[in-house]
């Protein structure tokens, strides 16, 4: 039984390229698809495009966890065993446990013949959305043996966005995502690590689907299609490269570049979302705390009582390497917490009703 990517009763999250609706674009961190069905047999068809690493995509079928290897190029077909437990029903999950260091269309499923496919829970009213870099995409946060360590040597096997710290949050508070989240992203263009050597920044790739030069063309996101209550900006890290302007002088004209930058950056954000509160923060991962001082400055400055500052216990002093598992789980146990003592869920029902439930569903 094939089942295309456009059937109503498969349930899409995440910011997702639509232009052709038989073949979905999955770029971002925590991007999925998810489906109840009957019968023993699931495979999904995919076509893949990579940048760098090897890629994998996740699935969680049941409750238990795997990965999936994707081609570096091309289509392929996956299958995904399906255990006889004597359950009826089975629910599955498909999601990009990475970055755009690689684009993966989803080009449908084949369940058994005669097998059912049913209705998906609704999705819940909380919405979040995150911009940050690899510690938001979960990059890394399964080599839970180098936890506070520096990293191991890899090829993309650790990184999985199920354990970063943006998706944890979302499950605590019981919201969708969109992680607006890549690897080595700096607030502007020229600084940070993505895309070296020609380094490109949150400003450019914030209201993109497709940012990622090598892999294709650049377009737009539809701000309508989703409306946080929450939004989380967790940029401040990776700007420190080639140069840590804002530790070695504060006052200096690249440190009130950026501290203008960000500034506008956040303006950016407030009008597209009117309504949300906008969280900025760091990260446990080490870094200089003039970042957090610089942030802390402009969230001040900007005068906006929707726009706060949250710093965690050990920010910038918890780990040189990325975030494990452990490490994510303690910042997403704070930031939940904090998200849920301002009441952003308890907004205005007009934010609710800018989302529409069918732009993350499919349709017949």
């Amino acid at each position: 039984m094939k089942i295309r990517p456009d059937h109503r009763n498969l349930s899409y999250s995440g910011r997702i390229d639509w232009t052709n609706p038989e073949e979905p674009v999955f770029v971002f961190p925590c991007t999925s698809v998810g489906m109840r069905f009957t019968g023993g047999t699931l495979r999904i068809q995919v076509r893949n495009c990579s940048a760098y690493w090897d890629n994998y995509l996740g699935c969680i079928l049941d409750g238990r966890q795997s990965a999936l290897k994707l081609p570096r190029e091309g289509t392929a077909v996956l299958e995904i065993p399906v255990e006889e437990t004597g359950k009826k029903e089975h629910e599955v999950l498909i999601f990009k446990r990475q970055d755009a260091c690689h684009e993966v269309a989803f080009l449908g499923a084949e369940l058994a013949e005669g097998a059912e496919l049913l209705d998906m829970p609704k999705k819940p009213g909380r919405r979040i959305e995150v911009y940050g870099d690899s510690v938001s995409t979960g990059e890394v946060s399964e080599a839970v043996d180098y936890t506070g360590c520096e990293d191991p040597e890899h090829n993309g096997e650790y990184s999985n966005s199920w354990y970063s710290y943006a998706w944890m949050t979302a499950r605590k508070l019981g919201a969708q995502i969109h992680d607006i989240a890549q690897g080595g992203i700096a607030l502007l263009d020229g600084t940070g690590w993505f895309h070296a050597p020609d380094y490109i920044g949150m400003e450019t790739a914030w209201d993109k689907i497709h940012y990622h030069p090598e892999l294709g063309g650049i377009s737009g996101w539809d701000f309508e299609k989703y409306t946080p209550q929450a939004v989380i900006v967790a940029i401040g890290q990776n700007d420190s490269n080639p140069k840590d302007y804002m530790a070695e002088d504060y006052c200096g004209e690249m440190a009130v570049r950026w501290r203008q930058h960000y500034g506008q950056f956040l303006k950016n954000l407030r009008s597209r979302y009117p309504l949300a509160r906008i969280i900025c923060i760091t990260t446990l991962l080490y870094h200089d705390e003039a970042w957090d001082r610089a942030i802390g400055q402009v969230v001040s400055e900007l005068g906006d009582a929707g726009v706060t500052q949250y710093t965690f216990k050990r920010n910038g002093k918890g780990t040189p390497g990325h975030l494990r598992i452990p490490e994510a789980e303690e910042m997403a146990e704070e930031l939940a917490a904090y998200i849920e003592s301002l009441h952003v869920f308890e907004q205005d029902s007009s934010v609710t009703g800018n989302w529409k439930d069918g732009d993350n569903n499919g349709t017949d």
